[in-house]
């Protein structure tokens, strides 16, 4: 059996090199469907692996009380457009001040989004973001020093002039030189660096390194608005206690908000995990996106190799007439053409599968993630490639099995 299955498969072989131009343009339109299938794949386990560890290191007990969003309300045939009130710097310092459930708590705001920081010699693009925080910032937001120290208390207090730069600029304006103590201009303001951020990655369109932290008052008085509105991070002690701190939290807040029993609530409490989780579950349209792509491509691939199998069938109809007239089977030849129907699309999904594989962790590289070997979908990818080599590959070769020898004989 297993010789027999051997001898089917070098005839299959040599058969396709007998039509090789056609057989390579099939072999070239599965491996392109595989490709679409097992790169987008594997791009899409890139981009999850990526989110999860950007956001993980936040903390997993990690959640923050934000300002809501505007929000559209349609009824009676009109659209109303509601804003929330901001959260306030005197409510998010009130909060801190008051929670005491067993946490870390800090107070910060998004001061700008376009700063430029530059030295006298040098400058960065204007694309920093300059946060204002308080002495728990760091351990809120889930950085850590690289060098240097946190605020002082002090410091937080009488506004002094100095700042925690990200590792980007670090590399950026001072590539062999010790940043600490020396001073940036941000914003026109002259202040003194006291320490450096590890890095953290900027990956998914967070810039993670490209930030600067003043403190919270000098942000205030650098970047402040009538309108800028404030972000209260809190760290759970602990996981299990990261329910109770939301519900503590909340508590509070609607009271500092002067809320009643039955108001809307105008903040929004998010997890640290929440992001991740929305943005992950987003890309399953991705994945049936891509799982359509190479399904659709598959099926034009089945019709192209099943024209070429009956072409085949046609051409070597005196050749199938000689082995039935020697002994050879129905199911002999039915099993001949289905073989090498199946062996052009593994041949094809092979092809598939390293281009994929390529493609994929050429996102990888983009993203700085390791290298991935999607093994769940390359055997998925060489499954389907055995159904379309079965289906394309089955009327043909009921064709062939049923040719008449003395006829296909006489055949020119």
């Amino acid at each position: 059996m297993k010789n027999l299955l051997l001898e089917n498969i070098r005839i299959a072989l040599t058969a396709i090199r007998s039509q090789s131009l056609r057989t390579f343009l099939t072999i070239m339109i599965i491996a392109i469907g595989i490709m679409a299938l097992v790169g987008i794949l594997t791009a899409i386990d890139v981009i999850k692996e990526g989110i999860s560890s950007n956001f993980t290191t936040m903390g997993a007990n990690t959640f923050n009380i934000r300002n809501r969003g505007s929000n559209i309300r349609i009824g009676g045939g009109r659209k109303k457009v509601q804003v929330f009130q901001t959260i306030t710097y005197l409510q998010a310092t009130k909060f801190k001040e008051e929670f005491k459930f067993p946490s870390w708590t800090s107070v910060s705001c998004v001061a700008s989004r376009a700063a430029i920081v530059k030295t006298n010699e040098q400058k960065t693009n204007p694309n920093i973001t300059v946060f204002g925080g308080d002495e728990n910032y760091m351990i809120t937001s889930g950085y850590e020093l690289e060098s240097g120290r946190n605020f002082s208390q002090q410091e937080l207090t009488s506004a002094s002039n100095v700042v925690l730069i990200g590792s980007e600029i670090k590399s950026n304006l001072f590539k062999k030189v010790n940043p600490i103590n020396k001073e940036v201009f941000i914003g026109g303001h002259k202040v003194k660096v006291i320490g450096v951020l590890k890095e953290k990655g900027s990956s998914f369109g967070f810039g993670g390194d490209k930030i600067v932290v003043l403190p919270l008052s000098n942000a205030r008085n650098y970047f402040g608005t009538g309108d800028m509105s404030y972000v209260i991070n809190v760290l759970s002690s602990s996981p299990e206690l990261m329910e109770a701190t939301i519900g503590e939290a909340t508590g509070l807040f609607r009271r500092l908000r002067k809320l009643g029993a039955t108001d809307l609530q105008n903040f929004e409490i998010t997890k640290s995990d929440n992001l991740s989780v929305m943005l992950i579950d987003n890309l399953k349209y991705v994945t049936v996106a891509a799982t359509l792509i190479a399904i659709i491509t598959l099926i034009g691939a089945a019709i192209g190799l099943m024209n070429i199998m009956l072409v085949s069938v046609t051409e070597r109809t005196r050749e199938i007439g000689v082995r039935k007239a020697i002994g050879a089977t129905s199911k002999t030849i039915r099993n001949q053409f289905l073989i090498e129907a199946i062996v052009i699309c593994q041949l094809g999904g092979m092809l598939g599968i390293f281009l994929g594989i390529a493609m994929g962790n050429a996102v990888s590289l983009f993203f700085d993630q390791g290298f991935i070997i999607p093994w769940a979908w390359m055997i998925m990818a060489a499954f389907l490639c055995l159904i379309v080599g079965l289906l394309s590959g089955l009327i043909p070769a009921i064709k062939a099995a049923n040719l008449d020898p003395i006829d296909a004989l006489r055949f020119e």
